[in-house]
């Protein structure tokens, strides 16, 4: 009975510091996240609530009429970045995210 009763009070300990460590692992810069992420069992994507601890971890905090976040990126051809904040007030700006396959 003591053995059940241990067991009752490590599992979820054990539990939630594992979800507590994918939240910490989610806050992190993307390049931290993906090598933590590739370094988790499939097993773990079952059992941890994944999509609610990635959704409070990169919520953000802009409301409309904030200024987007200002970043820099490298040219297509690599030869200069660009940077948002420089097109601030000359013309609209549009950012679009996915594959060109």
């Amino acid at each position: 009975m003591r053995k059940l009763l241990k067991i009752a009070a490590v599992v979820p300990l054990a539990y939630s510091l594992l979800i507590l460590g994918s939240y910490i692992a989610m806050c992190q810069s993307p390049g931290v996240f993906s090598k933590v992420m590739s370094n988790t069992p499939g097993v773990a994507f079952l059992i941890l609530p994944f999509k609610p601890l990635w959704l409070h971890a990169r919520a953000g905090n802009l409301k409309p009429g904030d200024y987007a976040p200002d970043f820099s990126l490298n040219t297509y051809d690599k030869k200069s970045t660009v940077q948002l904040s420089s097109f601030r007030g000359k013309k609209p700006v549009v950012l679009v995210f996915g594959s060109y396959t």
